[in-house]
């Protein structure tokens, strides 16, 4: 099948592990992938696949939203009757482009799917801030002219359902871990912090991340001193945050690691994986964590509470993250056996239902549905 993507390669973020991780999937099953993004001149990410790659012209990106050039819906229309794919995957990138996508593919007469990975709160609470309500309004009267949108949860889909978008619109997928990749493994990162346990946070240093209240939690704690808490990422509150939070206390900021091999190093010699999130949708740094066999900690926000129900990690409350982590950082950091049992449930949890496998299949069948429901003149089948 020749799928056209429209997605993300940079900054870093949830969207761009998604597009790469499900673009290299793809043509490993043996689809032919057209990548057309918001390029600049920038450095090579990691293990990108190589295929046929369109540049649309932009004033603005960063992790959140794009905000495109005029010219750019001529370059993506053009590129699009180009290509002449059996089917656009657009990986929603929070810019103008993704409202009037469907206009185009209708003129085109192409089949169009939407992954929207927009954040939320949570089981029936009200989402966060204005901005992620804003959002999903802003985008439910768009999206209901998407041949499917998919999401990670039936809670997302639920959300969406109350703002008009059909059910039989929406496809629940969850994210995918390339388990092979993401497993348990040896490492030689707790001898180079000098560290007997090992706790990270990965993520951006952001609001919506709250990550002070870890930090907060485990100056508090007293932690060992042979006990680390690795900050993986940047964003805007990291210079407010890291002159507080330092060495002293067992913290090191290690900044964005842009080296996945890196990363996974870092989580198979670590023991214990935290992300105090009060928005998500389904974190992939979460089911990475748990692929890897970290007991892990994750506040029931998006869908990452239900990755974790029934014993596969422990769940916090949003309201109360600092004093929760304040009682169970000791008690992981002085029982080992207790962090290998909820590490080994973990991996058990991703096996069953989080493979990239598992994801590819489905998106597969969910190509072939709309694709028998719109029968196009198809120069490539599955």
């Amino acid at each position: 099948m020749r799928i056209a993507w429209i997605g993300k390669k940079s900054p870093f973020c949830g969207n761009v592990t998604y597009s790469r991780e499900i673009t290299n999937a793809l043509l490993d099953r043996g689809h032919e992938v057209s990548f057309l993004h918001f390029a600049q001149e920038e450095s090579e990410p990691d293990n990108w696949p190589k295929f046929q790659e369109v540049s649309l012209p932009f004033l603005y990106k960063s992790q959140v939203y794009t905000i495109p050039t005029f010219k750019a819906t001529k370059v993506l229309t053009e590129s699009l009757r180009e290509i002449k794919p059996d089917i656009v995957h657009a990986s929603l990138t929070l810019s103008p482009l993704d409202f009037i996508l469907p206009e185009i593919c209708e003129q085109l007469n192409l089949p169009l799917i939407a992954t929207f990975h927009t954040p939320f709160a949570g089981k029936g609470a009200k989402l966060i801030s204005g901005t992620q309500l804003l959002a999903y309004q802003l985008y439910a009267p768009f999206l209901v002219n998407y041949d499917r949108v998919i999401v990670f949860s039936q809670i997302q889909r639920d959300l969406l359902g109350r703002m008009g978008v059909r059910e039989e619109k929406v496809a629940v997928i969850p994210n995918g871990v390339d388990t092979s990749k993401y497993a348990p493994g040896s490492s030689q990162v707790k001898a180079e912090f000098q560290a007997e346990r090992l706790f990270v946070y990965q993520g951006r240093i952001a609001p919506e991340k709250n990550v002070e209240p870890l930090l907060r939690a485990w100056k508090q704690s007293e932690m060992e001193a042979d006990s680390k808490l690795l900050i993986v990422g940047d964003g805007p509150l990291k210079s407010s945050l890291q002159p507080f939070y330092g060495a002293e206390e067992g913290i090191i900021w290690l900044g964005f690691i842009a080296d996945e091999n890196r990363r996974i190093e870092i989580l198979q010699g670590a023991d214990v994986f935290i992300l105090p999130s009060l928005v998500e949708g389904l974190s992939l740094s979460l089911l990475e964590a748990m692929a890897c066999g970290l007991a892990c900690l994750a506040t029931d926000v998006g869908a990452d509470g239900e990755v974790l129900e029934k014993g596969a990690g422990v769940v916090l409350n949003t309201k109360t993250v600092r004093s929760q982590l304040k009682t169970l950082l000791p008690l992981f950091q002085d029982h080992p056996e207790l962090t290998t049992v909820l590490g080994q449930k973990a991996r058990k949890r991703v096996l069953e239902r989080y493979t990239l496998t598992d994801n590819i299949t489905q998106l597969e069948q969910l190509y072939r549905e709309v694709l028998l429901q719109r029968p196009l003149p198809l120069t490539h089948r599955l």
